[in-house]
């Protein structure tokens, strides 16, 4: 999976069945999730329990594909030099409804032990940069993500 997801960043021109895009883009989603989860050296036990759920709606994965692309997202995110490598598939595929989408599971998983550190908010912000959003955007998804963090 890895070395097809380098293929795929490495080489656009390769053609690709609709099921490798897809699975493509799915890890780097994921990647982007983990990068977020990772920030702060640690996978708190609220975002470990989060993190599949946000999986599971974002990209509307069911639960058995979920646990094989958290694993191979960790090894793709463990792998990676720059948030470029997840953010270009994604620009080239997603739409601004999917990237806010996106944007927001990452904010509800940097919410989801109580406190955001200031790592997982600068991956957040540099992300949704190289998704071209608007900062408005930006502190939508953020207060979002605030609000249902404090209902629950």
């Amino acid at each position: 999976m890895l070395a097809k997801l380098k293929q795929f960043f490495g080489n656009p021109e390769t053609p690709l069945s609709d099921e490798e895009r897809a699975e493509h883009l799915n890890l780097a989603a994921a990647s982007l999730l983990i990068e977020v989860v990772m920030a702060d050296e640690n996978m708190s036990e609220k975002e470990a329990e989060l993190l599949p759920t946000l999986l599971t709606t974002t990209l509307n994965l069911d639960n058995a594909d979920v646990q094989n692309l958290i694993t191979d997202a960790k090894k793709s995110q463990q792998k990676s030099t720059s948030l470029y490598e997840f953010t270009q598939a994604i620009n080239d595929n997603f739409n601004i409804d999917q990237k806010q989408q996106l944007i927001l599971a990452m904010w509800q998983l940097a919410y989801a032990d109580g406190h955001l550190c200031q790592y997982e908010d600068q991956i957040i912000r540099r992300t949704a940069e190289l998704f071209y959003l608007r900062h408005s955007e930006l502190i939508q998804m953020r207060n979002i993500a605030m609000e249902q963090n404090q209902k629950s």
